[in-house]
């Protein structure tokens, strides 16, 4: 039995689960997510508490088990209270700003970058800070990665984009000369 699988999940206040031709959605205050629903997995909801059970103990089912709960966890937590993820932008002239639902950045090239994110992403900016906030944990994760692409941090000085927690490991730089050479 999957240990993560066989978890039950509560229902949030206000939060009402749905499911239907292979699709199971969650809806609250934050916004509405759906997802596939794999043949031979089920999502039973008793009261306050959701369970999700699958059909027999094949490997295939026995992976997806976990993986729909983990991901139903997820949809719940993203339409109660939200994901954020934190980026930094760390150099000298480096800057963004957000217009309508366009991140616009100066990373060090020639013309500033402009991004536009998903419409379910919303973006903030506090100095050097980029504050990203989604109900899709999915989308959030990969629209964060993309904007780190666009100037990952480098080794020597540690300037670009990067997340918020990272910790960027810096390497020494030349070493001075010496004299000598004769």
């Amino acid at each position: 039995m999957s240990r993560i699988g066989r978890k039950p999940l509560s229902l949030p206040k206000g939060v009402t689960l749905n499911q239907k031709d292979g699709k199971y959605g969650v809806k609250g205050p934050k916004g509405e997510l759906a997802k596939p629903l794999p043949t031979g997995i089920t999502i039973k909801v008793a009261g306050e508490k959701v369970t999700v059970e699958r059909k027999d103990d094949s490997a295939d089912l026995r992976a997806k088990h976990g993986l729909v709960r983990a991901h139903l966890a997820n949809m719940l937590k993203g339409v109660t209270d939200g994901w954020v993820r934190e980026l930094e932008i760390n150099g000298v002239g480096y800057r963004a700003e957000v217009a309508g639902d366009k991140l616009t950045m100066a990373l060090g090239y020639s013309h500033p970058v402009v991004f536009p994110l998903p419409k379910v992403v919303t973006a903030k900016v506090d100095k050097n800070k980029v504050i990203l906030t989604s109900a899709d944990r999915d989308i959030l994760g990969q629209t964060a990665a993309k904007v780190r692409e666009l100037r990952p941090p480098e080794p020597y000085k540690g300037k670009g984009v990067k997340y918020a927690e990272e910790v960027i490991k810096k390497k020494a730089g030349k070493a001075g000369a010496t004299g000598g050479g004769g």
